[in-house]
């Protein structure tokens, strides 16, 4: 059994959000949605997002209903207080998140400052 960090982080997932993971994850055999940040843009972070085969040493692991976020706690102060939500908007459809801790963010919205 692998030792997942023990801190509680404040995620929010709209039923939207929880059902696109759960339903993704499924259809790609994951175990879920891997969310943290990397260096990227003119504000300093973006969100990466990717399925989750499984959580490791240190990860925090948000299950709500059925869909399993895992985080990695580096990325915790960063993230903590986050709403995520799935929109569709036309043709085109993305996950959303609300983040607290951003302080900034770039005009093509593609990256953040924390």
């Amino acid at each position: 059994m692998v030792a997942m960090n023990t801190t509680t982080p404040q995620i929010h997932l709209t039923p939207a959000a929880r059902a696109r993971i759960r339903d993704y994850a499924r259809a790609h055999g994951a175990f879920g949605m891997r969310l943290g940040l990397r260096r990227a843009g003119c504000s300093g972070y973006a969100y990466q997002i990717e399925l989750a085969d499984k959580a490791t040493r240190g990860d925090i692991l948000i299950e709500q209903d059925g869909a399993c976020v895992v985080l990695a706690g580096e990325h915790l102060a960063a993230l903590d207080g986050i709403t995520i939500d799935f929109v569709r908007e036309g043709l085109n459809h993305r996950f959303r998140i609300d983040n607290p801790n951003v302080v900034a963010s770039c005009g093509c919205g593609e990256s953040i400052a924390i």
